[in-house]
């Protein structure tokens, strides 16, 4: 069974048919599920999703494009959520300076402070990193990340940069672009990586892996990624699912 580490199912790319799609998931061989919060908003969303679906658990955080709604208040009312019995991780957060919006030194105090509840509410850490490699490296070795773990989600950076989160000893989120033609950096980096630093994400409603490259993407395409892996693993895909479930499982103390 395939554990999916990374989708919004919150998201209103699903209003017309979430129901519907979340209730045949194990029969279609997914075991567990994280929803990811991205605001305030979807937070509170994904804490719904978690109490309705015994199988989907919730990281619960702030994505640093949303940084800018977070202040004392409603900081102290997302650090209440993490005594929820299904509450793994806090996430997601980090850097993303592909936007301009907001400031990147409001992105990274509530880096910093999201990283700071995850050491007190002794949860592992789902990382979003775009175009801010050493910021979001360099934040993490100051805040000793390496002792409260966690995951790059949607990893887009190179060998290099993989080789110091390893260091830290972090789980790398591994989705669709790993299927696409253009996903040569990935593919190295998944080469390189050992098969017990993998986890399978599809980051739903995006990312969605050929042959569905461009649609609306969902848990159901995972064995796609998992193919590629797979073949570049030179192992079978069962072994791909397997030894990627227990990583998860691992990392999120399930």
């Amino acid at each position: 069974m395939i554990f999916e580490t990374h989708a919004h199912y919150d998201d209103e790319a699903f209003n017309e048919d979430r129901e519907q799609l979340l209730a045949g998931m194990q029969q279609n061989g997914i075991e567990y599920i994280i929803n990811v919060g991205a605001s305030l908003e979807s937070t509170k969303n994904t804490i719904e999703l978690m109490k309705k679906y015994p199988f989907v658990y919730g990281a619960l955080g702030v994505h640093p494009s949303d940084t800018a709604q977070l202040n004392e208040e409603n900081f102290k009312w997302l650090k209440d959520q993490y005594a929820l019995e299904k509450a793994v991780a806090v996430g997601e957060i980090g850097l993303d300076y592909y936007w301009d919006e907001p400031d990147r030194d409001i992105q990274k105090k509530w880096f910093r402070r999201q990283l700071q509840l995850a050491r007190e509410v002794k949860l592992p850490v789902v990382i979003h990193s775009r175009d801010a490699a050493k910021d979001t490296l360099d934040i993490m070795k100051e805040e000793k990340a390496e002792e409260i773990g966690g995951e790059i989600h949607c990893f887009s950076y190179g060998k290099d940069m993989a080789r110091e989160f390893l260091n830290m000893d972090f789980y790398f989120g591994i989705g669709g672009v790993v299927t696409f033609q253009n996903g040569k950096k990935l593919k190295e980096v998944v080469e390189y990586l050992p098969m017990d630093k993998i986890l399978l994400e599809t980051d739903s409603p995006y990312l969605a892996p050929v042959p569905f490259r461009g649609k609306r993407n969902s848990s159901l395409n995972l064995p796609y990624v998992a193919e590629e892996i797979a073949r570049i693993k030179g192992i079978s895909k069962e072994e791909v699912i397997e030894i990627t479930s227990q990583n998860a499982k691992r990392l999120f103390g399930m």
